[in-house]
């Protein structure tokens, strides 16, 4: 199987895919990087490799940021997603892309499932949401859109490195604890990927690890696990907080745990707990 990956080096997700590929892939990784708002070099690469299936791994998620920079957020998670489209119709290869929870907003706390009403509450949300609007309409058959949360890795910069390097500097850190979603680490999201590609998945599927977790429980975990692998050399003080004492930018949606046990069937594959995951990850760290 011929597949292309778009996205950085420094990107968390890029990097696991690479180190997760299965035997029998033969991988692309244009560089320095493959720029897919630039419409004509997409075309290009993809015409030059004609792969079987691309993996969206490029996105911007600099989330607060695109508050005030939203022609840009577009133009890589909308305009850029339609280019590769476009692209992947000339070659018939498949597209799969990798898409997020804010593309819900404010809800019932219920995990939702794929078909639940959207309604982002960030141009971050709403950018993520017109690409995957693009793609099922250039190619409603040969596509697959997973949605995905809170992704962290020991590659890049990310919650987990952040938290850590905060409670080693300070011993003290302040977590939202009234947003719920679920941590997800990207090897584990790589993993799935690579199973839907293989199976030739279509449609929509969430990904992210088992279970639910506020910000504040996941620093908490971070912490205990850092204690216990001597990442930390004394506990740091978690403290919880509400949204509206940490204003943001952007606004997010306080519940987004995504409904998995439909992907787990379609693919076979079940996911372990955040909190396995996270600890698998930590060890790297090491």
């Amino acid at each position: 199987m011929q597949v292309l990956i778009t996205g950085s080096e420094r990107g968390q997700l890029f990097w696991e895919l690479q180190r997760t590929k299965p035997n029998g892939v033969s991988l692309h990784t244009p560089e320095p990087r493959l720029d897919i708002t630039d419409a004509a070099f997409v075309k290009q690469c993809v015409v030059d490799y004609k792969p079987d299936v691309i993996i969206n791994a490029a996105a911007y998620t600099a989330v607060d940021k695109a508050e005030t920079e939203p022609e840009i957020a577009h133009a890589v998670n909308d305009t850029g997603v339609a280019n590769l489209a476009n692209a992947a119709q000339l070659v018939e290869a498949r597209l799969i892309h990798v898409s997020t929870d804010f593309v819900f907003g404010e809800a019932k706390p219920m995990p939702f499932k794929t078909d639940a009403a959207v309604g982002p509450v960030s141009v971050y949300g709403k950018s993520k949401l017109a690409g995957e609007q693009k793609l099922q309409s250039i190619l409603p058959d040969s596509s697959l859109i997973v949605r995905t949360a809170w992704v962290y890795s020991s590659h890049g910069n990310n919650f987990v490195k952040t938290m850590l390097r905060l409670m080693q500097e300070r011993g003290e850190v302040g977590v939202i604890a009234d947003q719920i979603g679920t941590p997800t680490w990207a090897n584990s999201l790589a993993r799935a990927l690579w199973h839907a590609a293989e199976q030739g998945a279509t449609g929509v599927m969430h990904w992210t690890d088992a279970g639910a977790a506020s910000w504040y429980d996941f620093a908490q975990a971070i912490m205990e696990e850092a204690l216990a692998l001597g990442l930390l050399d004394k506990p740091a003080i978690v403290k919880p907080l509400r949204t509206d004492q940490y204003p943001t930018p952007a606004a997010r949606p306080n519940y987004s745990v995504l409904e998995l046990t439909s992907t787990w069937e379609t693919l076979d594959l079940q996911a372990a707990h955040w909190r396995v995951e996270l600890r698998n990850m930590m060890r790297e760290l090491t």
